[in-house]
């Protein structure tokens, strides 16, 4: 049977309109869900579009789902320039068909009458239509206004894991040639722990191995993740390995859909992943089920780890965590006995101030059990938007330049050199002065989990020149950030807001001010084209579905225009061509793919990315690679690092670090990332290397040196050997090194041990300490948390808060631990999903899941309303579900809502003459939840606080 949607707007057989038909007749009444004629016949009057008559040919393009990190294919159909009809791709090698509620209501997103129609401009209280052209006149000059009084540091810009790769490569080009490194996107408050444990583990900070590839597992550890919500389709490969044979453990306080599946459930208590794992591997170590072979050959520094997991006995585990031994000892003899075992974790794991500390456990776990280069192991890391993995490659980062370079001198005149820009040039945009002892060019700038910090703190207290006064919100929802009064407070001290996205979002409406808020309206994703990667380092073209609706203009347009208001459009895109004011995608991939060589991006072109999205059909689900066709051997994707140049046909790499395969196949080993030895003590591989290199042992990273030691120098070209000279494999673009280490069958980043111990961190192995807001002052003195400390450009604070709990009672006024985590129906933030009537219907109230026991306690019955205050004294609103789903002292409240603040509703503006107010609005969990932050990646605590509920 066909599966499609289409919304009653346009009823069976109405098709062939116009796209001024479709406008003229797609409205629909305004009033929460009285939208109802999108919601089927019988409830409401059929809609005027219904008289249009069919004809015109169907279209079809093909897209990728605009939701969680999947990737799942989409074919769009399309008639008269209007998407009328979509359908769920069957021969999709991530999906095969599969869809979620959400991908399932995917066409609404273009045509919403919820969308921000044309730029506007609070006014006086009142919103002002605008020409494009007067609203980046007026934006750009605002910025160069605060250029000259306060530089360049005090416009800060939020990008957006809804961007194609494109898009982030050139929004984050767009911050380096403003002159500042203050711009990041929600990677910061999703997975930026993932990022810097797991690289600083084994070398590249992403997803192991691949959603298909979780079939090949024998057992399944998820921990902090609900894929049965959070990433259905992704669930389907979790339940096809189960029904082969796997087992599955889930860690997670509540019992989740995703629970409802597993063997072995761990109730934990929120914070204390580390010392659960470390239980697990007391058992592991105490029964010999480590896989000796691999720790001698592969692994450095796990002695200081057997040597902590000692302590971590079952009677303290079950103290600490409150998980029962028997659990425990159940889910570690089933990875120990079923391998190999894969590690799935999600926000639930990394949104803590431990969060570097869990992603690194969790990965010793898999060292430890040997799980590691292998089909059906590895840690498979679900990404939570469309492109927040790309994004994230991209550099769209407060600490990172594209392909992962940092903000190092060193990194700058690399990216220099591609832009084909005089460094001086570019270091001449940033601030010359140094603040705090720190050179703005080369200190990461501010983190999206704390820029209204940038706004309110003390400015003698920020390592820049002045406060935060102008802020772009593009693409990305300020409901996702907890301590939401502070972020109400930003809002309304800074001078300038810039809201550029499809719909107002809270960043246009949180606030309580009158004046100086732009709403640019955002292209969706399905009015433009470009590449995206999913969770499993694949990348995927979307085709452009239909042109911009109503006058939105795509995000690479409004840049440019941006940017040439501003002065800096030449540097910007120089050797990219702009036709109509829009650079060129291909041209963009093609920059970023010659720069990112540090994760092999350069085998990517745009010729070899579409051409596997038009074949979708010719790879294998299973294995992901296309037996014939023009992309036979060709791994889906070509999942990164794709080395050499994409004339030399890398396949990419599904699988990091497999030692069974050749290089040029796809293999590799862990990379070489932190030197050769510390301390003495050699941390390069064992007798160990990937299939058929030269060198079957350890070796550090390629550079011009190792090649002149090697005698392998004159295998380069006189011209590579110009560009060669004093570079690394990574900084060589000449490509010459590369391509002679692939030539031996030698990965070019170097052959060593992962690591357990990372002596660049705050805490050199993974160490549990208590949340800053804990319910369990008893160990606080046992496990207590970092003194305060300056992370780049803003102090953070955590024993002031920790001791604060204490001296205030904070533990005994608010008894009850809080987490949050994600619905089935909405996405993020929600602006997006809760403005679709499709999904609207589903899930319509904002609530807080409490155990029957703690309700009785409070006299609550299931369906109270109830006020919830947070430890810091945030007040939501909202709906009471009791449910055994929580231990008793313990509760859950879903992330995606927004709209009403301490029980009152914010104003929306009309565009159009119609509400751009969501279907479905509701209190912010963020809006209870409370100050602490990793200190490594200044990631938000969203896992781990206190709370009081009380019936309304």
């Amino acid at each position: 049977m066909k599966l499609t949607q289409k919304s009653t707007e346009v009823k069976a057989g109405a098709l062939g309109l116009s796209r001024r038909q479709f406008l003229k007749n797609a409205g629909v009444t305004t009033g929460g869900i009285a939208a109802a004629s999108m919601l089927g016949t019988g409830m409401v009057k059929k809609a005027e579009a219904a008289t249009a008559t069919a004809s015109g040919p169907v279209e079809v393009k093909r897209t990728i789902c605009s939701h969680c990190a999947v990737g799942c294919g989409v074919y769009a159909e399309v008639q008269n320039g209007v998407w009328t009809g979509q359908e769920p791709a069957f021969d999709h090698p991530f999906n095969g068909g599969g869809h979620c509620a959400k991908g399932a209501g995917l066409r609404y997103h273009t045509h919403s009458h919820k969308r921000v129609k044309y730029p506007m401009k609070l006014e006086g209280g009142k919103w002002k239509k605008l020409s494009w052209e007067t609203a980046i006149a007026e934006i750009g000059d605002k910025m160069e206004e605060i250029r000259q009084t306060s530089g360049p540091d005090s416009v800060y810009f939020m990008g957006s894991a809804k961007f194609s790769n494109e898009a982030a490569y050139m929004y984050r080009k767009l911050a380096a040639m403003w002159g500042t490194n203050n711009v990041d996107h929600s990677a910061r408050i999703c997975h930026s722990t993932t990022v810097a444990g797991v690289a600083n583990t084994w070398g590249y900070g992403a997803q192991t191995n691949s959603f298909n590839d979780i079939r090949n597992a024998k057992n399944i550890f998820l921990i902090g993740a609900n894929p049965a919500e959070a990433h259905p389709v992704a669930m389907q490969h979790i339940l096809t390995a189960k029904e082969r044979g796997a087992t599955i453990t889930v860690a997670d306080p509540r019992f989740s859909r995703t629970a409802a599946h597993a063997d072995v459930h761990l109730p934990l208590r929120p914070g204390t992943d580390i010392p659960l794992v470390y239980g697990l591997m007391w058992h592991i170590f105490e029964n010999g089920w480590e896989d000796k072979e691999f720790i001698n050959a592969r692994v450095w520094g796990v002695e200081k780890i057997r040597e902590e997991a000692k302590r971590w006995t079952p009677e303290e585990v079950e103290n600490v965590t409150g998980v029962s031994r028997d659990a425990v000892y159940a889910a570690a003899k089933h990875m120990a006995q079923h391998r190999p075992g894969t590690v799935i974790w999600c926000m639930g794991g990394t949104q803590h101030t431990v969060g570097n500390g869990n992603t690194r456990v969790y990965s010793i776990l898999q060292l430890v059990l040997g799980n590691m280069g292998v089909q059906g192991g590895g840690t498979n890391i679900f990404r939570g938007h469309d492109n927040v993995q790309g994004a994230t490659d991209m550099g769209l980062l407060f600490d990172n330049l594209p392909g992962y370079y940092g903000v190092a001198t060193g990194a700058w005149q690399h990216w220099s050199r591609v832009w084909e820009l005089p460094f001086e040039q570019v270091k001449g945009r940033f601030d010359q002065n140094q603040y705090l002892g720190r050179d703005p060019m080369t200190t990461p700038g501010m983190p999206c989990s704390r820029w209204h910090d940038g706004v309110l703190e003390d400015k003698t207290k920020l390592a820049q020149k002045d406060n935060l006064r102008l802020a772009f919100f593009w693409g990305q929802s300020v409901n996702t950030e907890t301590r939401q009064m502070e972020v109400r407070d930003a809002l309304d001290k800074l001078e300038t807001v810039v809201v550029v996205d499809p719909y107002p979002t809270i960043a246009g409406v949180a606030h309580r001010r009158s004046d100086g808020v732009y709403l640019l309206p955002a292209a969706t994703v399905f009015e433009g084209e470009g590449s995206v990667n999913n969770s499993g380092r694949s990348v995927q073209w979307r085709q452009q579905v239909v042109e911009p609706m109503f006058e939105s203009k795509d995000d690479l347009e409004i840049m440019y225009r941006l940017a040439k208001h501003v002065g800096i459009a030449d540097a910007w895109t120089k050797n990219i061509a702009v036709i109509d004011n829009k650079p060129s995608p291909d041209d963009i991939m093609r920059e970023y793919a010659r720069g990112m060589r540090s994760i092999g991006f350069t085998g990517w072109s745009p010729e070899r990315v579409k051409a596997h999205t038009m074949n979708w059909g010719d790879f294998s689900r299973e294995t992901l690679e296309a037996p014939g066709g023009i992309n036979k051997g060709e791994t889906y994707g070509l999942p990164w690092p794709c080395w050499g140049t994409p004339e030399q046909k890398h396949p990419g790499t599904q699988i990091l670090y497999r030692t069974d395969r050749n290089v040029n196949q796809g293999g590799g080993n862990f990379r070489a990332r932190f030197g050769v030895e510390y301390e003495g003590e050699s941390i390069l591989a064992d007798n160990s290397a990937s299939k058929d290199a030269e060198i079957q042992d350890g070796f550090p990273q390629f550079d011009d040196q190792l090649l002149k030691q090697l005698g392998w120098w004159d295998e380069l070209t006189d011209e590579e050997k110009k560009l060669a000279e004093g570079r690394t494999w990574s900084t060589d673009l000449g490509g010459g090194i590369v391509r002679v280490a692939l030539a031996h069958n030698m990965i070019p980043y170097g052959n060593a041990k992962a690591r357990c111990r990372v002596w660049t961190f705050p805490d050199e192995i993974p160490t549990h300490r208590e949340p800053l807001y804990t319910p369990r002052r008893d160990l606080i003195a046992k496990y207590p948390t970092h003194d305060d400390m300056q992370v780049h450009r803003l102090p953070t604070l955590f024993k002031s808060i920790q001791d604060k709990v204490i001296s205030d009672n904070l533990d005994k006024k608010y008894p009850l631990a809080v987490t949050s985590g994600r619905l089935v129906e909405y996405e993020g933030g929600g602006e997006e999903s809760r403005s679709n009537p499709w999904l609207a219907e589903l899930q319509q109230e904002m609530f807080v899941e409490i155990n029957p026991a703690d309700a009785t306690d409070r006299g609550i019955r299931n369906g109270d309303d109830v006020w919830l205050e947070g430890a810091e004294g945030g007040r939501i609103l909202i709906k009471a579900l009791v449910t055994p789903r929580v231990l008793p002292g313990q509760t859950w409240m879903p992330f995606h809502f927004a709209g009403v603040m301490h029980g009152e509703e914010l104003q929306y503006p009309e565009s159009d003459g119609v509400s751009t107010k969501p279907y479905v609005v509701g209190e912010s969990a963020n809006t209870a939840l409370t100050y602490g932050y990793d200190p490594v990646t200044q990631m938000q605590e969203t896992k781990a606080s206190l709370c009081q509920i009380e019936k309304a």
